[in-house]
């Protein structure tokens, strides 16, 4: 009802309803939702129809008695008020069932087609045109080549439920025996699924998604291919999967040249004399494309590619083992010792971040990947402090080539003002930022174009091969300051999809890397166009984009961007890819080479709802860690989309020294929440252990998976380091701003210092796995940004020196993201300072954790039997003190105070 009010709105129900009901007494809804009244109506057995009337007292919504043809219809319909024509289901026939622009019939294996479609169907069937002609006009199918492939109705079998539990409850068709030599033609040009009548009448037409039928005709074989360019004897032979292609050729350099196709595995490939090496190439794919709605020939670059021209409109031959692309002393240096994933202190850094600001650093590196080669910068001295103190791996987002920065630097826009000269509270700084943005030199990266080439902006040439040399040379010098390098990867999405320039996938094999929802559309729960990585092409191409770069790079770890999204076996083909990679075969140890990601656990995918997810429970047990959201919400407080930022947590003030934000809650509900706060850190400190047991603060003994998080367990890890703690990262607020937000407004400059190293302590010596966002020793500021993904360098660039401050109070952050927040930020940005005594003192805090950390063995416990058997907490239980945890290790005592003043804890002599 468009009023939204159903008070005394009932359902008359006669004829094959199981209880007919008295015009006074109508069925009333079993629930309200905020779609409207939902009414279930009992039938008798082998019901065909249902007479009703929805009604209030004698106020009819219809005026005449309504029937609903359980078998046209079937057994749920939605109705709006006034309106007789249901809303759903559609007609059979109407536009909504006859539509080519979706594609709702799933072509899982060659034989099988899952489509729920009209239960009134007398024939079904797969129309294929090889160029494109097939359309509804009128209610009819019209089209000059289309073959017919017939469909018998059947049942999805166990298997087939299990490789695609999403389509369980959909109906089952197979292929015509008569019709399946036909399969592999059809697949290269459009398909539809339609249905009619006995009488020929058109009932429901859609298109097909085709991924599983392409995976069952030609994954195996496929399986095993070399694809991108790949050198034998010097001669290049380039190759790339394209199995509904009707034609590709190869574009290089000024020439055209026809590709070969191999039936059995879909793939096209050409070899070439040795004179196409550093050549630019493209191919050109015909190939029926859904979006486009007709047969296209698309030029596009190699989603293999292994080096680029600049803003990748070329591919080039390139090969990776060639000695000009390696920089001195690239083949036999000596990496730093590996430290296992349960050990790593981990500075999680961006390439442009570290050097763009610094004047210490040649003003030509600055921004790129040479910057890290300059030893003498105050990025570098750094960063070897860290590495001294213990900091094991430095974390590169994004370095691959993405599709958001232009490449030229002659095209690179900055902001036209002088934003220093603005207050700290001003609008205007993030007035000019936003205007550059769009073709500024600036973004966090999570826009994949091409996986496996580094990105040019990050190179002081991006036309060609420097970017591979450079790229080396980052690696190479960060290895000779004592630090290992992971690789922040995003296999999840890609920049975008269809016909977009900037889509590759999906303009050589439409429909096939992207992840489709049930009408075809392409799903964007990552925020982009998301691919099917439990596709297996899609799932190849993760794993081999992965050994290239540990194999031809050098990369110590991969950090997996929504690892959630992926399927456990795809992350777990990766760790088995790595593994068989060794220093005598392949320049590398692949057994080191160490692994994480987010396990978060949402959108389309949500609780294994396609495949069991690479998520946090899943992946419990692995030897691939998982951010721990746990401790991190509970050290900084609330949550990162609360709608007051000033809700406070362990390490910010909650109960025992509160600010005035009303979100908090009484006094009562504070100590509380706060309490079950320092159990959700207890149980991170055990490395977030779901069979840890110990006493909480109810005085109750608990194991770490019985401890709330929002309604999830909070311990989920089997061993340590399968749980990867932070309190900061380069989402959401750094920690200083996250901590300016929630602190009493008069805290003073020493005690934010402070309060800034307790939080970090409690990541930092954790069992398991540390990551620290890049500058948060030094109290790194973004000026309030929740979101600087495209905020520029003027909120992003790290400041190494304290005489040019923190970062904080560079004018208001970007409205995009953050105006709602403005009246909270406004009053801070002016008032709240800190100097070099804060700013060197957090630092050198930060590296005396780091010292105890590495130093003292019983902080890498390698398993949880050994933590529950070391690790304690001795004055836990329902006399603990609110703000303060007391952690036994072994012989060694540590007490977090997050409260403003001093406090005693008693704890017996160690046994």
């Amino acid at each position: 009802r468009a009023d939204g009010n159903y008070d005394g709105w009932g359902l008359h129900v006669w004829g094959d309803a199981a209880h007919p009901t008295d015009w006074a007494k109508p069925l009333q809804p079993v629930r309200t939702d905020p779609y409207g009244a939902v009414f279930e109506v009992p039938l008798t057995e082998g019901a065909s129809s249902l007479s009703y009337i929805v009604h209030k007292g004698d106020e009819k919504d219809l005026p005449t008695d309504q029937a609903l043809d359980l078998k046209a219809d079937g057994h749920e319909v939605w109705l709006l008020s006034g309106r007789e024509e249901y809303l759903l289901p559609q007609p059979a026939g109407s536009a909504a069932a006859v539509d080519l622009t979706t594609s709702k019939a799933v072509w899982i294996d060659r034989n099988t087609v899952a489509w729920n479609g009209s239960e009134g169907a007398a024939s079904t069937q797969l129309l294929a045109s090889r160029t494109g002609s097939v359309t509804a006009e009128d209610g009819r199918l019209t089209g000059a080549d289309q073959q017919w492939l017939r469909l018998t109705k059947s049942a999805l079998t166990d298997a087939q439920k299990a490789k695609f539990p999403h389509l369980k409850e959909y109906t089952a068709w197979s292929v015509d025996p008569r019709d399946r030599d036909r399969v592999r033609e059809a697949l290269r040009g459009q398909v539809v699924a339609s249905q009619r009548t006995a009488t020929g009448a058109l009932l429901a037409a859609t298109g097909v998604q085709t991924a599983g039928v392409l995976d069952d005709l030609y994954a195996d074989r496929a399986a095993g291919a070399d694809l991108g360019p790949v050198f034998r004897h010097g001669r290049p032979t380039l190759s790339v999967w394209a199995p509904t292609a009707q034609d590709v050729k190869l574009e290089i350099g000024d020439r055209t040249v026809r590709m070969r196709r191999d039936d059995a595995s879909g793939v096209w490939s050409v070899t070439g004399p040795k004179s196409w090496k550093g050549k630019p190439y493209r191919y050109a794919v015909k190939v029926w494309a859904p979006s486009a709605g007709e047969v296209v020939t698309n030029k596009v670059t190699d989603p293999y590619s292994l080096a680029l021209t600049t803003d990748s409109e070329r591919s080039l031959v390139v090969d990776l083992d060639d000695r000009s692309l390696a920089p001195r002393g690239w083949e036999h240096y000596r990496k730093p010792e590996a430290v296992p994933l349960r050990d790593a202190q981990i500075q999680e850094l961006h390439i442009r971040d570290f050097s763009v600001a610094d004047p210490t650093a040649d003003a030509d590196h600055r921004g790129t990947y040479l910057a890290f080669t300059d030893e003498k910068s105050d990025g570098s001295k750094h960063l070897r402090e860290l590495a001294e103190a213990g900091t094991s791996y430095v974390h590169l987002l994004p370095a691959f080539d993405i599709a958001t920065v232009p490449e030229k630097k002659s095209e690179q826009t900055t902001p036209d003002c002088d934003l220093a000269a603005y207050p700290a509270d001003s609008e205007k700084q993030q007035e000019c930022v936003t205007k550059a943005a769009a073709k500024d030199a600036f973004n966090w990266g999570y826009d994949p174009y091409h996986y496996t080439v580094p990105e040019g902006s990050y190179a002081t040439d991006p036309d060609g091969t420097e970017r591979t040399v450079e790229f080396r040379k980052m690696v190479k010098a960060l290895n000779d300051d004592g630090l290992r390098v992971v690789m922040d990867v995003v296999y999840n999405h890609t920049a975008a999809s269809g016909q977009a320039k900037t889509s590759v996938l999906d303009r050589i094999v439409p429909g096939y890397y992207q992840r489709l929802l049930a009408d075809g559309t392409v799903a964007s729960s990552t925020c982009c166009a998301n691919t099917a990585t439990e596709n297996a092409m899609m799932g190849k191409l993760v794993v081999d984009s992965v050994v290239t770069w540990a194999k031809e790079y050098k990369v110590d770890g991969f950090r997996f961007d929504l690892m959630g999204h992926h399927p456990k076996a795809n992350i777990l083909a990766v760790r088995k890819a790595l593994d068989e990679l060794t220093l005598a075969k392949d320049g590398v140890d692949g057994k080191k080479v160490i692994l994480y990601g987010e396990g978060w656990n949402f959108g389309e995918v949500a609780d294994d709802a396609r495949f069991v997810q690479a998520t946090q429970k899943n992946m419990a047990g692995t030897g691939i860690a998982t951010f721990s959201d746990r401790a991190r919400d509970a050290v900084r407080g609330g949550g990162p989309f609360d709608e007051d930022p000033g809700v406070q947590g362990f390490a910010s003030g909650l109960y025992t020294d509160p600010n005035s934000s009303k979100a908090n809650g009484t006094e009562a509900e504070q100590k509380a929440r706060l309490l079950h706060y320092q159990d959700l850190i207890k149980v991170g400190l055990t490395g977030n252990l779901a069979g840890y047991t110990f006493t909480d603060t109810d005085g109750k003994e608990v194991k770490g998976s019985e401890v709330d998080y929002n309604g999830a367990p909070a311990g989920y890890a089997a061993a340590p380091g399968d749980a990867l703690a932070y309190a900061d990262a380069h989402d959401n607020e750094s920690l200083f701003d996250a901590l300016a937000f929630k602190l009493p407004k008069d805290t003073s400059a020493d005690d934010r210092a402070r309060m800034q190293v307790l939080a970090m302590a409690t990541a930092t010596l954790s069992q398991g796995p540390a990551l620290s966002q890049a500058g948060t020793d030094l109290l790194r500021s973004k000026s309030l940004d929740r979101n600087s993904f495209d905020s520029g360098d003027w909120f992003n660039a790290l400041h190494w020196n304290c005489a040019d401050g923190n970062g904080f109070g560079r004018g208001l952050p970007p409205a995009a993201d953050n105006q709602d927040k403005w009246p909270y930020a406004k009053p801070l940005l002016g008032t709240v300072r800190v100097g070099c005594p804060q700013i060197d003192g957090a630092s050198a805090a930060y590296r005396d954790l780091l010292r105890i950390r590495s130093g003292e063995k019983d902080f890498s416990l390698a398993t949880a039997a050994r933590v529950q058997s070391r690790l304690s907490f001795p004055l836990s239980g329902k006399d603990e003190t609110p703000g303060v945890i007391t952690m036994s290790l072994g012989d060694l005592v540590v007490v977090f105070n997050a409260t403003p003043e001093r406090r005693e804890q008693r704890v017996g002599a160690a046994a």
